[in-house]
């Protein structure tokens, strides 16, 4: 497994879809904040160089993380969307790293995914991403007067589902983002700045519950998939 990448956290956001009283990445989570164990989860991955989280200029929660203090922790004022924020992380590690870096893009919201994902996307090629295929049936809608309504459905053999973290080298992916960004490309994710430049990622079978942590009930899931995990054995009690 390669060694000396990097990973970029965007976590600027606030989490409307969440309907709390504070952003997302501050919910407590198994008593702790979500950025927290998200954080805890990367620092344990063998050949990390750092990891840049991009936040709120108005953050003023990130300081009473534990992981925060990490010296391998660097944090970048982020931008209005997902976007500017990974745009922001990145030009802090262009002007120190060289453009040949891995980067990692992790979803701040994100706490589950397994070091065997991490070691199976560092073994890929270059510009990749995790991503789950299919296992739904795929409906493609249309809009009518009542209602969202079955247009047709799509072959599943052919969807998947993008995850995070998505891997590019620093100066390819920054260029990628940047241009993408000045010419007004819808940019959900990083594979889809790498493609709006003709780039092809390689996707990367990953784990089902790598779950993004989105809405209410994803708490109770990322809370048992994390209790599983980590739930002592008979053998180390």
């Amino acid at each position: 497994m390669i060694s000396g990448f990097w990973v970029v956290v965007p976590a600027a956001g606030v989490g409307r879809r969440m309907g709390a009283d504070r952003p997302k990445q501050y919910l407590p989570l198994l008593g702790r904040p979500l950025l927290s164990l998200t954080l805890r989860n990367i620092l344990g991955w063998p050949g990390l160089a750092g990891v840049v989280v991009a936040l709120s200029d108005r953050d003023s929660d990130f300081s009473y993380l534990s992981e925060s203090k990490d010296p391998r922790v660097h944090r970048v004022t982020g931008g209005a969307e997902r976007a500017d924020s990974v745009l922001a992380a990145l030009d802090f590690l262009a002007a120190r790293e060289a453009p040949e870096t891995p980067v990692l893009v992790h979803d701040a919201a994100r706490p589950c995914v397994a070091l065997e994902d991490i070691e199976k996307l560092l073994r890929a090629e270059p510009v990749a991403l995790l991503a789950q295929p299919a296992s739904d049936t795929v409906k493609l809608s249309r809009k009518d007067e009542s209602g969202p309504s079955v247009d047709r459905t799509l072959d599943r053999g052919s969807i998947w589902l993008a995850q995070t973290p998505q891997r590019a080298p620093l100066g390819l992916l920054h260029a990628c983002l940047r241009r993408a960004l000045a010419q007004g490309a819808e940019v959900t994710d990083e594979a889809s700045a790498l493609e709006f430049c003709g780039h092809s990622p390689r996707l990367v079978p990953g784990r089902s519950d790598n779950i993004k942590v989105t809405h209410p009930p994803d708490i109770v899931l990322a809370e048992t998939i994390l209790r599983l995990r980590y739930a002592p054995t008979e053998d180390n009690r």
